[in-house]
């Protein structure tokens, strides 16, 4: 594990152990998180299956302060769609690497097509936040907004999965710092989207240099 790697996780304990000893529900979430994301750096179809197990937990931790938008963010559409991408990445290994997935393209039609559908899915969801009377509901709103295209992104194998999930790291910590005002124990949440933010920009060069070097090989 890289020096940047341990950093990552050694940080999320701390947090965990300075601002939050009530369970181990929230640091099992990060450190699967932050794993889920060293692996999806590389291209490695193992941090989708991470992800998957990382979208339960923080839909339940989601749930305890009533971030229902988060919950059901995670629950109905981040893990169904980390579900496919696992799915996809299997299906499309770089040169038979089962540890390495080709790199894919978006293009410019395709990309209208996806903002189309954001906008149609950010607008369903709003409705459904505000009859469950969610907490901070336009950030919340932002959340799905940046989670759908990340994970569309990351279905289709281009590295701008990462930016999308590094945008979505800027929205969840705004959020996670609005519930540590009424609890403290958040904190660690907080220290876990600021980790996940360096780890996911970190994964966007990764995957460009991945993308990069695949190409000067064809």
């Amino acid at each position: 594990m890289a020096i940047k790697d341990t950093s990552s996780v050694i940080l999320i304990v701390v947090s965990f152990l300075i601002f939050d000893r009530s369970g181990w529900l929230k640091p099992a979430a990060s450190l699967v998180g932050v794993t889920s994301l060293i692996f999806n750096a590389k291209g490695n179809p193992f941090g989708q299956l991470l992800m998957i197990i990382f979208s339960v937990l923080y839909g339940i931790i989601s749930y305890t302060f009533s971030y229902y938008g988060e919950m059901v963010t995670y629950l109905g559409m981040t893990a169904p769609m980390a579900l496919f991408a696992l799915i996809s990445w299997l299906r499309n290994p770089y040169k038979g690497n089962r540890a390495e997935v080709a790199v894919g393209k978006v293009g410019k039609g395709e990309c209208a097509f996806m903002w189309i559908l954001t906008v149609l899915v950010t607008a369903v969801f709003y409705f459904i936040l505000d009859f469950f009377e969610t907490s901070n509901i336009i950030p919340s709103t932002l959340s799905v907004t940046t989670s759908f295209v990340a994970v569309y992104l990351t279905f289709r194998r281009s590295p701008y999965f990462a930016v999308a999930y590094a945008a979505n790291d800027v929205v969840l910590i705004v959020l996670w710092v609005m519930a540590s005002f009424c609890n403290i124990s958040y904190i660690s949440v907080v220290i876990c989207f600021v980790m996940f933010l360096f780890n996911d920009l970190y994964g966007f060069f990764c995957w460009k240099r991945m993308e990069k070097r695949q190409k000067s090989a064809e």
